[in-house]
């Protein structure tokens, strides 16, 4: 088997409102309890274990999502409906900006926590490829 991906640790300052935030906005589902997890399953398998972060403020990470052109306007409506900034560019300079990378579309904003997502219609470095 390839290596892949299966699941990545979210450290957040209220795991329950983190995970809420991600479903919402990405369109997916919180799963039930796994010990000290609360699980979101990206349509690839990959979970995001949502955990508390305990004392101190949280690092921030950087999670990007690639999406079909029809879930970057549902992904991004919504983010508008909750009054969230998106940006063009990872710095989060470019607000209210759309970036067309690769000839596709990509956003970025930030969690609660501030982690900064990304969601993006190509992957990097897909212009140039065939097959």
């Amino acid at each position: 088997m390839p290596v892949q991906l299966n699941h990545t640790i979210v450290y957040a300052g209220d795991q329950q409102r983190s995970a809420e935030f991600y479903a919402r906005l990405l369109g997916l589902t919180v799963q039930p309890r796994f010990g000290p997890f609360l699980p979101v399953t990206t349509a690839n398998g990959v979970t995001l274990d949502f955990a508390e972060a305990g004392e101190g403020p949280v690092a921030p990470q950087h999670y990007a999502f690639l999406v079909t052109e029809e879930e970057f306007d549902a992904i991004l409506g919504r983010i508008e409906e909750a009054g969230l900034t998106h940006y063009a560019d990872p710095h989060l300079r470019r607000a209210g900006e759309i970036n067309h990378n690769d000839g596709g579309r990509g956003v970025y904003w930030q969690d609660p926590d501030g982690h900064v997502l990304e969601i993006i219609t190509r992957p990097y470095g897909s212009a140039g490829r065939t097959g």
